[in-house]
């Protein structure tokens, strides 16, 4: 059967919901969140960026694990839509990179560069407090349609509920941990990244499609995967 789009964001949001059990995976909802937006809601790449204790910004899930988006997504956490919308709690649209103000011309240039033209970041926030941003690439100038950009900040706001699962506003300690939690499990899947590419002779953004597949078949954190993967209890 034939899903139709709005059927197909519905079983989306079940599907992210569905990730939203004890013991769940922060890495594999955010990855599952990049992966659905970009599937539903026309992004040529999507990622998420969490902040840490300090407030900076660091990628932590996107659709593809080249160095091109990542690093555009590293200059916009440090002059670009990512860190205003993070910075401002709202949504921050670009509908032509090209016309950004010039404060921002490390992330413009770099953005054309590889082929982006338009981007949305959305706040994953929840009241008043934000923890990060989702942000949608696009190869095409022009707005996000306004159904999709609601969809996108539903998308944000269910990882946002998931991030912060069963944890008080009140218990900032609580939060941080989960927080650094995501942004340690980033560093070991970059390892086990670079020990796959290294083993199997591939590039990193296709050992990183060999981590996440595995992880999917046996139905296992990506995470858990990586450190066995770096600890020597696995190959793949």
């Amino acid at each position: 059967m034939t899903l139709t789009r709005e059927q197909g964001i519905l079983r989306a949001f079940a599907q992210l919901a569905d990730t939203l059990v004890d013991d769940y995976d922060v890495v594999d909802l955010l990855q599952n969140l990049v992966d659905l937006s970009s599937r539903f809601l026309g992004a040529t790449a999507s990622g998420v960026m969490l902040a840490d204790e300090h407030g900076d910004l660091d990628v932590i899930a996107s659709t593809s694990e080249a160095s091109r988006l990542v690093e555009v997504m590293q200059l916009s956490a440090y002059a670009g839509p990512c860190i205003e919308s993070f910075e401002t709690g709202a949504v921050v649209s670009v509908a032509d990179i090209v016309q950004v103000p010039d404060r921002w011309h490390a992330f413009r240039d770099r953005a054309l560069e590889q082929g982006f033209v338009a981007i949305d970041a959305i706040p994953l926030r929840l009241r008043t407090q934000t923890i990060g941003t989702l942000n949608l690439f696009r190869d095409r100038v022009g707005d996000l349609p306004e159904d999709d950009l609601v969809a996108a900040q539903a998308f944000a706001d269910v990882a946002t509920i998931g991030i912060l699962h069963q944890r008080s506003l009140a218990e900032s300690d609580a939060i941080r941990r989960q927080l650094q939690f995501a942004l340690n499990s980033r560093i070991i899947i970059e390892q086990a990244k670079g020990v796959v590419a290294q083993t199997r002779g591939v590039p990193i953004d296709q050992a990183f499609t060999l981590i996440r597949d595995y992880a999917r078949r046996n139905q296992r954190g990506i995470s858990l995967v990586a450190s066995d993967i770096v600890e020597r209890r696995l190959g793949l």
